[in-house]
């Protein structure tokens, strides 16, 4: 940041006093002061730049499922040194990578210094605290799932408790001695607690080792995330019906106004979109395809599609293999692909062993691109775009 020097003057006055005399000294000197222009607002200093930025988790199972996803997508993220915040995607021309806290993510969108950000929607909705500006362009990464949920003692007081109106229902709890709660999600664990008519409760903010707060006596309850469970149940402690908060897991989520005003931020964004989406697709399929032998196309198809493992995305591709026979050359055998689901594979095999299939190729699959990406489409009508502007112009 530039420093500007000014001259100053200024004047110093001592006084001094003794049984003998009092005189007063006054010197005037010269200082300089070093000025710091006043920070850009969010707005200009978003403004100031050209490059679309997308904030991804620093640390973390979050961080590495996500880096993992993305290299799959072939969108892997380049990092020359592992200690910088900031990288790149070579296939996103004028992406920036800035390696965050997921809450800081959210709060960075909000205020103009990203553009994208993949982060969990519990992290979403508790920082983002219902923001008009953040937008979910992708909901279902499929990684990352978790449940925000309360979760209470299972002896004291708390051993008959088995709900949420159980809970409600217990005298205890009154403006004197409210229901304790340790939670890092104070927006969210608010909100549910007046949705659910739970009025006498108080909230402690806290970051880990909650399971230990009822034990200690800090807390009566905890509003945490919770995976398996496993953790709750070693530290004697239960969940209950109607506690859950929020289903969560990894999203995609951007700045509307980025995505409306930023150069290239719909491009961006709907080419990760494509890609996810193709991928997630891919992801749950293989390509199969086998020799079988037959007089014709059309009767080696009408075998295939007898089988019900067989029919794949819209039918099989039927090609003749060529072979020469006694000098002649001849089609006796056809080439058939399909895609098939991986947990059908199996079966798969079996059936086209039975129409005399073989020479049976398996291979995984990258992308299956659809003729249009339905989240692409919902995210254009989240943002008030008809889909022919957006084409037309290239994005926006």
């Amino acid at each position: 940041m530039p420093m500007f020097l000014q001259q100053c003057a200024s004047l110093f006055t001592f006084s001094a006093s003794s049984p003998s005399f009092r005189t007063q000294i006054s010197v005037k000197s010269t200082v300089f002061c070093c000025l710091s222009p006043s920070p850009a607002s969010p707005e200009r200093r978003s403004s100031q730049r050209n490059e679309i930025r997308l904030g991804l988790p620093s640390k973390g199972r979050m961080a590495a499922d996500t880096l993992d996803l993305l290299e799959k997508c072939q969108l892997s993220v380049r990092q020359v040194n592992p200690r910088q915040y900031v990288a790149d995607i070579p296939q996103l021309s004028n992406m920036e990578v800035w390696f965050q806290r997921p809450k800081d993510i959210v709060r960075k969108l909000l205020s103009g210094d990203l553009d994208l950000g993949i982060v969990g929607l519990d992290t979403v909705t508790e920082y983002g605290q219902g923001n008009d500006d953040l937008v979910i362009a992708h909901d279902a990464l499929e990684y990352g799932e978790c449940r925000l949920s309360l979760a209470i003692p299972k002896y004291g007081v708390f051993e008959s408790v088995s709900s949420l109106k159980d809970l409600a229902q217990m005298p205890q709890w009154t403006v004197e001695r409210p229901l304790r709660v340790a939670t890092g999600f104070t927006y969210l664990g608010t909100k549910f607690m007046n949705e659910n008519g739970l009025k006498n409760v108080t909230f402690s903010t806290a970051d880990g080792a909650l399971e230990a707060a009822p034990a200690m006596g800090i807390a009566d309850a905890i509003l945490d995330l919770v995976s398996s469970g496993t953790t709750l149940r070693e530290n004697n402690l239960k969940e209950i019906e109607g506690g859950v908060v929020l289903e969560s897991q990894a999203v995609l989520v951007a700045s509307r106004k980025s995505l409306i005003q930023r150069k290239g931020a719909l491009d961006a964004t709907r080419e990760i979109l494509e890609r996810l989406e193709a991928h997630r697709r891919a992801n749950v399929q293989c390509k199969v395809s086998a020799n079988v032998r037959g007089s014709s196309a059309e009767e080696v198809a009408e075998q295939v599609l007898s089988q019900p493992s067989l029919s794949g995305l819209r039918g099989p591709t039927v090609s003749p293999v060529f072979c020469k026979r006694n000098g002649i050359v001849a089609a006796d055998y056809y080439d058939i692909v399909i895609c098939v689901p991986n947990k059908e594979l199996d079966n798969s095999i079996l059936q086209l062993r039975e129409i005399g299939g073989t020479e049976i190729l398996v291979s995984s699959l990258t992308y299956i691109f659809e003729e249009e990406t339905p989240r692409w489409n919902e995210l254009l009508s989240k943002l008030g775009i008809k889909a022919k502007d957006a084409h037309a112009s290239g994005g926006l």
